[in-house]
């Protein structure tokens, strides 16, 4: 799994010009799936991303997590995280899991979250066109490979 985790003071996503999910300060995340994961990656991502120290203490310190801080989540799945670019100017997706592949990793990750997390997820509509709307903050923006563990 592929995962770029961006610290918002606000976030949305729109599908047909209705809001499927809108969160305050916490965190967007657009989550790329690959055939190979499974449970393990799902565990380890959703347990890193709720405990990332990413977020301002009293004394201006990333010091905080979104567990800390009672923040909000959105996960957008976006298949372009494993865009391959070596040749020519068309990236390949190849390494994509397709929807029967990735919808089940993909509720399985949110689902997991919301555990972690203790509350809902906010959520885009798999496969649909996506209107996503944030408001960095910092900005601090993270990469994560559960592949490479970093």
């Amino acid at each position: 799994m592929r995962a770029v985790i961006q610290r918002v003071s606000s976030a949305s996503v729109t599908v047909d010009g209705e809001k499927t999910a809108n969160i305050g300060q916490g965190l967007l995340v657009l989550l790329g799936i690959e055939d190979a994961d499974g449970k393990e990656d799902i565990e380890w991502l959703s347990k890193k991303m709720v405990n990332l120290r990413i977020f301002n203490d009293d004394d201006q310190v990333m010091n905080r997590s979104v567990l800390d801080l009672g923040g909000e989540v959105i996960v957008v799945s976006q298949f372009t995280l494993h865009a391959l670019t070596k040749k020519g100017n068309r990236p390949s997706y190849i390494k994509a899991s397709k929807p029967d592949v990735a919808i089940p990793i993909y509720e399985a990750f949110v689902k997991r979250l919301e555990q972690d997390l203790g509350k809902e997820v906010g959520t885009g509509i798999f496969g649909a066109d996506m209107k996503v709307e944030l408001l960095n903050d910092g900005p601090v923006t993270i990469l994560i490979d559960t592949k490479n563990r970093e």
